[in-house]
């Protein structure tokens, strides 16, 4: 195992902060993955099964068994890990800003193709040329900031790579996974072998997360070379996905320890791992687009009290949560809007006016525009 650390950009004098990846298996080998943890700091379950996952990986190396590089960024977020405010740790937003830590990575596909631009008049460049290209440009991306420094660290450990893990978790939730449509078979093992209850799919979920900016500069380039009249295409050669480590208290060796080695039995289904291949337990549920994923939103504050488990089929109207007003006694029903999974749901108890309580996975794609929760 090799450990790198990387130091971001210093926000005032006498402070810095730095990032630590490890690095399992041949370095150049041609295969990489990426897997990385609490990105948004206040998630904590990926912390511990980062913590499982470097005791398995190191013993698949020193058995030999690492047939490519596996990089684990244990913590991925210094910053939101310092942050404190009355007692309470945060780490979802910079404060600085008040920009989500998984929002706005940059879109280097133009630059990229720039780059390229010898190659291309030559014909299509490898995947390999590509990658080295696309690191080139992330790598010169401005990092005036701190946060700035971070996103660029994490691109570039990333950028090349085939396989992109980003762990998360909701505050209270079954386990489930975000791809794209096109990335789907990529994940569906991994899916399996979590025991996920749901993956949800879209195309652009909008707001430019860290998985989709791994994953989509392929169709980004693509895109481009169609522009400029060309049929040729390259693969979509990064497959990312964010997996949702259930809710926020979910912090057990048992869970983390069973999701670590899952995501170990993944990397030995897409040829990282020698050995006989695991077994692929069934599917719980196909995929539902994440345009079908409905929050409930309350329109009152005041106590909330669920109605029913995370985990729940739901049938449209049904209840699915109160809000009782503490002072006048009323009480707010708030059912689901359509037919399916309730999936996760708030954690605190007591909310304000306009907070999305729940969120229900339903079959059909009903909404547009950004997809994603702040």
């Amino acid at each position: 195992m090799r450990t790198q650390r990387h130091l971001l950009t210093s926000p005032v004098p006498g402070t810095t902060r730095e990032l630590l990846s490890l690095h399992y298996g041949p370095a150049n080998s041609g295969r990489k993955a990426t897997i990385q943890a609490a990105l948004h700091a206040d998630e904590p379950p990926g912390l511990l099964v980062a913590f499982h996952l470097r005791a398995l990986l190191a013993e698949l190396e020193g058995a030999g068994r690492l047939r490519g590089e596996v990089l684990l960024v244990p913590a991925a977020n210094p910053l939101g890990l310092s942050q404190r405010l009355l007692g309470r740790g945060l780490g979802r937003f910079e404060l600085a800003s008040g920009e989500n830590f998984n929002r706005l990575y940059a879109d280097v596909s133009q630059a990229a193709m720039t780059r390229l631009g010898e190659l291309l008049d030559a014909g299509l460049p490898s995947v390999a040329q590509a990658r080295s290209a696309l690191l080139a440009c992330v790598n010169e991306l401005p990092a005036p900031s701190e946060l700035s420094s971070l996103r660029r660290t994490l691109l570039g450990l990333a950028i090349d790579a085939d396989h992109v893990i980003d762990l998360h978790c909701d505050n209270e939730a079954v386990m489930h996974l975000y791809t794209t449509p096109a990335l789907w078979p990529s994940f569906e093992p991994l899916t399996r072998l979590l025991g996920a209850e749901l993956a949800l799919l879209a195309e652009d979920s909008g707001g430019d997360p860290f998985d989709e900016s791994c994953s989509m500069i392929w169709t980004r380039m693509n895109a481009l070379l169609q522009r400029q009249g060309r049929s040729e295409a390259w693969p979509l050669a990064c497959a990312a996905v964010t997996v949702e480590l259930r809710g926020e208290t979910d912090v057990r060796h048992d869970y983390a320890l069973a999701d670590a080695q899952a995501i170990c039995a993944y990397l030995h289904t897409q040829g990282y791992v020698d050995g006989p291949m695991p077994e692929l337990p069934p599917l719980k549920r196909a995929p539902r687009p994440l345009q079908g994923s409905m929050p409930i939103i309350t329109p009152v504050g005041g106590v909330l009290v669920h109605s029913v488990p995370v985990g729940s089929e739901v049938r449209q109207n049904d209840l699915v949560a109160e809000v009782i007003d503490p002072l006048s006694g009323v009480v707010t029903a708030l059912c689901s809007p359509v037919d399916g999974l309730l999936y996760a749901r708030e954690s605190g108890r007591v909310v304000h006016a306009g907070l999305r309580v729940a969120k229900v996975a339903g079959t059909q794609a009903l909404r547009s525009g950004p997809l994603l929760s702040a």
